[in-house]
This record gives structure tokens, sequence and C-alpha cells, in this order.
């Protein structure tokens, strides 16, 4: 009977010791699981399946993509610890709520999602400055309204802004008042969808024609074709909050650039313990332009955001290598 419970205590603390050295063979153990937020839009949801990719293959995590969006995935991991990371949080928008959860040590920055923040603004194809450097600000762009020929009226110069509905549309069209363009022989276009907006500066680019209107960046667009942004001056956060982002109603904007977005990677409680993740994440941060240039190759070859993301760990070793160590980069191209 005694050699029966030994040989029976002895197997389970074999199998038990087993059971440890695999799961910490795979890395699970070290990393454990790890639920990551896919944003709806293009350049969140590439980011987050690259994340998956590299923890995944490289560390051993055990990763789980969940729906997410700015506000709902902000909230839920201020107030549920979930999910445990966000790798393309676009801070600005949720306000107050942020401040209190960092100081709490509910949530916190792993680093910068989009080096130098996301871009807003209003764009001029390059090589307009070629024969006009003068238009690299807005005081230019206003003494050479020729340039830029509304396509429905060419006696008129044209700005093409947001659709309705879009908050840009505010922002534009307060700047389009501050500046009084429209009593200088300017209009206002509205594009009618995102799809028009885009659809309009890559059709003037392409003929070679003027063009200023709004876009934003990390997009494929801004990857495809090449802009420079209008030096519309300082600026303002009182200001912009005061009387260009809030309302279309004051009546006295001033002119300014648009505010740089800060997005940032988010990281629950959980995460923020756990260094191998924090020690990636920290370095995994790429500049709007880089961002550009990956949505614009996924877009001209048609690819999901899965597929993008694997693009980059084919083909874009220059851009995540260094984001990890030797060993995980050689388990992440075996895996590929």
């Amino acid at each position: 009977m005694k050699s029966i419970k030994t040989l029976f205590l002895s197997t389970v603390l074999s199998l038990s010791f087993g059971a440890f050295v695999s799961a910490n063979a795979g890395g699970h153990s070290a990393c454990g699981k790890v639920t990551i937020a896919e944003m709806t839009w293009q350049s969140a949801a590439v980011l987050a399946h690259l994340d998956a990719k590299i923890l995944s293959s490289g560390y051993g995590c055990d990763v789980e993509l969940v729906p997410g969006d700015t506000m709902p995935t902000g909230t839920s991991m201020i107030e549920k610890g979930e999910p445990d990371i966000a790798p393309e949080l676009w801070t600005n928008g949720l306000g107050p709520l942020l401040a209190p959860a960092v100081a709490e040590g509910r949530i916190a920055s792993a680093g910068e999602s989009i080096k130098g923040g996301a871009l807003e603004s209003w764009w001029i194809p390059a090589y307009m400055l070629d024969d006009h450097p003068e238009l690299a600000t807005i005081e230019g762009v206003l003494a050479n309204p020729q340039l830029f020929p509304d396509p429905e009226d060419p006696s008129m110069a044209a700005v093409h802004g947001c659709p309705a509905g879009w908050n840009c549309q505010i922002t534009s069209g307060q700047l389009f008042k501050a500046a009084d363009m429209a009593s200088k022989g300017w209009n206002l276009i509205d594009p009618g969808s995102g799809a028009g907006l885009a659809g309009a500066m890559a059709e003037a680019y392409n003929k070679g024609d003027g063009w200023i209107g709004y876009y934003w960046g990390p997009t494929a667009i801004l990857g495809q074709v090449d802009m420079v942004q209008v030096d519309m001056g300082p600026h303002d956060p009182a200001e912009w909050d005061r009387c260009i982002g809030a309302t279309p109603d004051c009546p006295d904007p001033k002119l300014m650039n648009f505010p740089v977005s800060t997005v940032e990677i988010y990281v629950s409680k959980k995460i923020m313990d756990n260094d191998t993740v924090m020690d990636y994440l920290g370095k995994r941060g790429m500049t709007s332009g880089q961002i550009s240039g990956i949505l614009a190759a996924a877009d001209a070859d048609q690819l999901s955001p899965e597929e993008a993301a694997e693009y980059i760990l084919r083909e874009r070793g220059d851009l995540w290598e260094n984001m990890v160590s030797s060993d995980a980069a050689d388990k992440i191209k075996a895996s590929l």
C-alpha cells in the first residue's frame, strides 16, 4: 500500500512538473492570456493584429482579439480593467475620464502608438510648391485663389471640407470663416462622404491640378500621394476649444493649425505588471508616415488587417525587428 501511494505521489509530482515546464517552454505561464481591442478603423485594426501575432508567436501569449472603439474601449478599461491592450487609443476624446484612472493606477500608457501624434490639416499637393513656394502658408494660398478652381464653378476657388456629421466639418467651416474666404471668392465643398473626399484629392493629384482640403493621417491615401500640410499659424488650445472645435456658431474664430492628436497604447493593470509585454509595447510606436505607407500597400493589394500585419512581418523587418528580442524575432519568422 505504501509503495502504491508513493508511486501515485511520484506520478502526480512528475506530471505537475512536466506541465509546468511545458507551459514555460511555450511562454504561456510567463505571459498568460492577453486581450487586445481591435478598433473599427484600418490603422488600429492592423496594429491590433500585429500586436497579436508578435505577442503570440514571439512571446507565447494566449492572445484574444475583441471588438473595440475609442469611447467603449477606454471606458471599459477604466471601469472593468478589460481589454488588456488598446493598440491605438486617441486620448483627446476621453477627456476627464483618463487622468483620474491613470493617477489611480487602473490604466497606463505603454508609449506612443503613433510617434509624434496623428495629423489633421488642410493639405496641398507637394508639386504645387515647386512653382509656388508661398503656398506653404495659408496667407500664400489666400493670395492665389486662381490655383485652386472649384470643379463645379471655375470662376470660384474651393476648399474641400468634410462630410456632414463629421466633427471636421465644424472645424474646417470655422477656419474657412476665420480666413473670411467666402468674401474672397472661395467655396467650401462638402464631399458627401469620406470616399468622396479621398477621391477628390486623388483625382486632382493624378491630373496635376491644384487642390486644397482637409485630411488626416495615418491613412492609406496619404501613403499614396505626396501632400504637404498648409501652415495656418500657431495652435492655441484654449481658443480652439472656445471657438473652433466646439460649435459652428462661434462668430469670431481665429486662424490656426489643427491640434496634433495624441495617440497612445494603453494597458490594463494586469499588463502593467508584465515586463515582457510592456517592453515590447514601449518600442512598438511608428510614425504617421510609416503607418500610412503600410495602409497604402494594404489597399493596393486589398489586404485584410490580419493580412496587412503579416505583410509587415514578412516584408518590413526594418519596422518591427528592433521592437522585439532576437529570440522572439526568430520565433516570429519561423511562424510565418
